[in-house]
């Protein structure tokens, strides 16, 4: 099969498992085993991820445990991580707070609570992996307590700052003199995008990943891939289809470029969207709109998810229309909402009539 025949998703998978050798590569030649193991469990993007993080974590060791001193990266033994404490790995969560990437950018990291986490994460996948595999006696990194993470305050629109940011994108009124030249070009398609987005939820890469054929105008659904591969149909609204299908017509008379035959949502230059570009046009717009708030593409799709919630009151329904695996996911971006919903439903059942009420 050609690179042409392709589906979209296909080549990001090959240009990611392309990418993941370079990096496993870098590292020492026992941890392709563990990228073995976990493939049927993760997509190819986490797996670039913990290749990324395991780097770190070799050249901390290599600068900070006398017993990988003197060591490269390749040469690290899977024996050697047995050398490793859990004191050690206390010190490497202090040492992910601030530290240089030493390759040849050698750029300055620096790592929250949230970014700490997610790196000894990875790590806990990679101990237990070989500890399960009875390649290593020991596992500190189960006995290391991670950082307790403080929630954020989810950022997404408000009812009225949704109606004015499509009445922005199809104006265009509030941007400036070359954004304006550029928005004749494009703002049938930026609509049907934003509209998309607003009235479905979907995720940038899915939005992007949408080929001509995905889109199923008698049914009002449109065919996605999910992270992980799963593949699921969502509906849209009467709102959205009408976007849709605007676009839609004046995408049937665009010859895109080679290669990008397929995709839905085209680039000025006639190719498949990238997230940055698709990220570039929501902040935009968003600009227009309100200063105050750092509108992505995600708080969009927050944005949707509180409106869906906030009409149906089906936490677990919202957990399937945005595609979360778990539905504590949910609940845990929508408690505010539930305690709202808890509090007003307090006088909701009673319990004796009110004499005085009759009266």
């Amino acid at each position: 099969m050609s690179s042409g025949q392709r589906s979209y998703h296909e080549q990001v998978d090959i240009l990611n498992t392309l990418k993941l050798r370079e990096l496993t590569a870098t590292l020492p030649s026992f941890v392709r085993l563990f990228f073995r193991g976990i493939e049927p469990t993760t997509s190819s993007r986490t797996r670039i991820a913990y290749a990324y993080d395991l780097h770190v974590f070799f050249e901390f060791l290599i600068q900070n445990l006398p017993a990988f001193q003197g060591k490269t990266v390749t040469e690290i033994s899977v024996e050697m991580l047995d050398e490793v404490k859990s004191l050690d790995l206390e010190d490497y969560m202090e040492y992910l707070k601030f530290y240089h990437c030493t390759d040849n950018r050698n750029m300055e990291r620096v790592n929250q609570e949230r970014g700490i986490t997610r790196k000894m994460a990875s790590l806990k996948t990679f101990y237990n992996y070989f500890f399960k595999k009875e390649m290593i006696q020991t596992n500190p990194a189960a006995l290391v307590t991670l950082p307790k993470i403080h929630e954020k305050e989810i950022i997404r629109l408000d009812i009225d700052e949704v109606a004015i940011l499509l009445d922005q994108v199809e104006s265009g009124e509030n941007l400036t003199k070359q954004q304006k030249a550029f928005h004749e070009k494009t703002k049938i398609r930026d609509l049907a995008m934003m509209t998309l987005f607003l009235g479905t939820g979907i995720r940038v890469s899915e939005c992007i990943g949408l080929n001509i054929d995905d889109l199923d105008f008698k049914n009002a659904g449109i065919h996605i891939h999910r992270k992980g591969g799963k593949e699921v149909i969502i509906y849209f609204s009467d709102e959205v289809e009408e976007a849709l299908r605007l676009y839609y017509e004046e995408r049937k008379k665009i010859i895109p470029a080679t290669g990008h035959e397929d995709a839905f949502f085209l680039s000025i230059q006639k190719k498949r969207m990238s997230v940055r570009s698709v990220e570039n046009l929501v902040k935009k717009y968003a600009r227009t709109v309100t200063t105050l708030k750092n509108i992505t593409p995600h708080k969009l799709r927050s944005t949707y998810g509180t409106n869906l919630y906030r009409e149906t009151g089906d936490i677990y329904l919202v957990a399937d229309v945005l595609g979360h695996s778990d539905v504590n996911t949910t609940k845990k971006h929508y408690a505010a909402m539930e305690d709202e919903r808890r509090r007003q439903a307090r006088n909701v059942v009673k319990l004796r009539e009110n004499p005085e009420a009759e009266s």
